[in-house]
């Protein structure tokens, strides 16, 4: 099992960012407002973080930079497009209740 797995599949919700990402500082306020506790990584801070980030890179089918990249439930859902895009269709919040993310 790669990191990247190992890493999404010890909390409900997880976020790789990066450090000097405003976008992932919107992702996470987000999820934070939602009452959302997200395990959060920083890529460019983490040791095998550049071996991480070429293996969401080839998750999401796309090139580099890859954050933020954000998994509920273990499952790869995207980064901020996706995940607003999902807010604003109301199918954020119980996606984060089936992860067991909300209590709500």
């Amino acid at each position: 099992m790669d990191q990247v797995t190992k890493l999404a599949l010890e909390r409900a919700v997880v976020v790789f960012t990066s450090s000097r990402c405003s976008m992932c500082d919107s992702v996470t306020f987000l999820l934070s407002n939602l009452g959302v506790n997200a395990a959060v990584y920083e890529l460019d801070k983490e040791q095998r973080g550049r071996e991480m980030e070429r293996e969401i890179a080839r998750r999401l089918g796309r090139g580099l930079p890859v954050v933020p990249a954000v998994f509920i439930g273990g499952n790869l859902v995207g980064g901020t497009n996706r995940v607003m895009a999902l807010h604003l269709a109301g199918e954020l919040v119980p996606m984060l209740k089936n992860a067991g993310a909300l209590w709500l």
